[in-house]
């Protein structure tokens, strides 16, 4: 978990995809955050964090259902949405918050 803490605690933003293997959404979704990963190379970090495999992380903050967007800045949680997101929102939501 400290490898996730130092990810999320850089200055640039970091979008975390919270998925299941079994969610249908997570798959709809997953294209999706590829997508975005790719228009916002060199300006965010996008992670995928199985929340199976990692409840703790889930119990943390409070990850109720999948999937869930969490977009971190400096360590915080600065935004976070559950549910198939566009790409073009998302990149619009991730640009606000880029230096």
């Amino acid at each position: 978990m400290s490898r996730f803490q130092e990810l999320i605690s850089s200055g640039q933003p970091v979008l975390v995809d919270v998925h299941a293997e079994w969610c249908g959404p997570c798959k709809a979704m997953s294209p999706i955050v590829q997508e975005v990963a790719r228009r916002m190379t060199g300006r965010a970090r996008v992670l995928k964090v199985d929340v199976d495999r990692n409840p703790a992380l889930a119990q943390q903050y409070g990850i109720r259902g999948v999937p869930t967007l969490l977009l971190f800045k400096n360590g915080e949680v600065v935004w976070r949405q559950s549910g198939v997101v566009p790409a073009d929102e998302l990149v619009a939501v991730m640009e606000r918050f880029t230096a």
